[in-house]
């Protein structure tokens, strides 16, 4: 780019004034830091599509790392498995979580689960699911979830609501795995993370 600057300086109590144009971009990276930290950039992945696999990994997470969401758009499976959202360090957590999700819609349904912070309390094979889960971390290396959306099966809509919190883990987490019971396969949507 160019940089220009104009103006006049007169005297000892005279005033300078400029003008500062910038032709092209500015790049490089950098950190912020200010009175209460440092300020990290909002960081989006790349979007996975959830046609195959029982599983789904983001992994390279930086250690810096305070929030996540994952989001789901038309995610669906070939059985009736929950989705659950596993994270780790090095590895990915499969117990010691506390989680618990419920729908709303023709019927009322809950669901809790100890191997991963479950998503919905309702699986089937024509399911669509939409919505988010976004992890926060509480202290040291433990997290809370959150999640709310929704799914249609068919001609049919429910809303859904998701919380809990995840085992300690060994280390900074790296890693976010979304997956079925293990047996189940993706077969239709998209799945990305944002991090910040």
């Amino acid at each position: 780019g160019t940089l220009a600057a104009t103006g006049a300086v007169s005297g000892t109590t005279g005033t300078f004034t400029s003008t500062l144009g910038v032709t092209g971009a500015i790049t490089g990276s950098s950190t912020v830091a200010g009175s209460t930290g440092i300020l990290y950039p909002l960081t989006s992945g790349t979007a996975v599509a959830s046609t195959s696999g029982t599983s789904i990994d983001f992994t390279g997470i930086p250690s810096w790392v305070k929030r996540i969401t994952v989001m789901l758009s038309g995610v669906s499976t070939n059985a009736t498995g929950k989705l659950r959202m596993q994270i780790g360090s090095g590895s990915v957590s499969t117990s010691g979580y506390i989680s618990i999700a419920n729908y709303a819609g023709a019927a009322t349904d809950a669901t809790s689960s100890t191997t991963g912070l479950v998503w919905e309390a309702a699986g089937a094979t024509n399911e669509l699911r939409y919505g988010t889960m976004t992890i926060t971390l509480l202290t040291g290396t433990t997290w809370v979830s959150s999640g709310s959306g929704g799914f249609s099966q068919g001609a049919s809509y429910y809303a859904v609501t998701s919380g809990g919190v995840s085992p300690a883990l060994s280390g900074a987490l790296d890693r976010v795995r979304i997956t079925t019971d293990g047996a189940d396969i993706f077969d239709a949507g998209s799945i990305n993370i944002l991090y910040e």
